[in-house]
């Protein structure tokens, strides 16, 4: 479970649609990180200055997920991200998936983002937007 005591960074209301449910009638597993990619990418957009171009981008190099309660339809959700761990060329992320009020925990989970050159492969630095915004 992530470190509750570390900065939030950001804070994204999600509407769980329709067609999220499974069989069962409740959220895909799968769409779990569908979440967490879009409450990402909320989070990078409002970053200042640049997080990606044409000679660094990032990359999802690792994710785990904890399932702690299941998800029904209709659900407004609340998708947490902390900054967990910093390092030169990537970054630890934690997530929570809450209710919106933060009454229900539905799922925390982390993810290593690293930053690359698309051209290459190769890992670069963090850009000094990205480390910015997680300091």
């Amino acid at each position: 479970m992530s470190d509750p005591s570390a900065r939030l960074l950001a804070r994204v209301p999600i509407t769980v649609r329709w067609r999220d449910l499974d069989a069962y009638n409740h959220v895909n597993n799968s769409t779990f990180l569908t979440y967490l990619e879009e409450a990402r990418l909320v989070w990078l957009a409002g970053i200042a200055g640049e997080w990606k171009s044409d000679s660094f981008s990032p990359v999802l190099a690792a994710s785990q997920v904890n399932f702690r309660e299941p998800i029904e339809w209709p659900a407004e959700l609340v998708v947490e991200i902390r900054c967990e761990r910093l390092g030169t060329r990537s970054l630890t992320l934690a997530h929570r998936i809450t209710s919106v009020d933060g009454g229900r925990l539905y799922s925390d989970a982390t993810v290593v983002m690293v930053w690359i050159n698309p051209a290459s492969g190769s890992s670069v630095p963090l850009p000094p937007a990205v480390r910015t915004a997680c300091a």
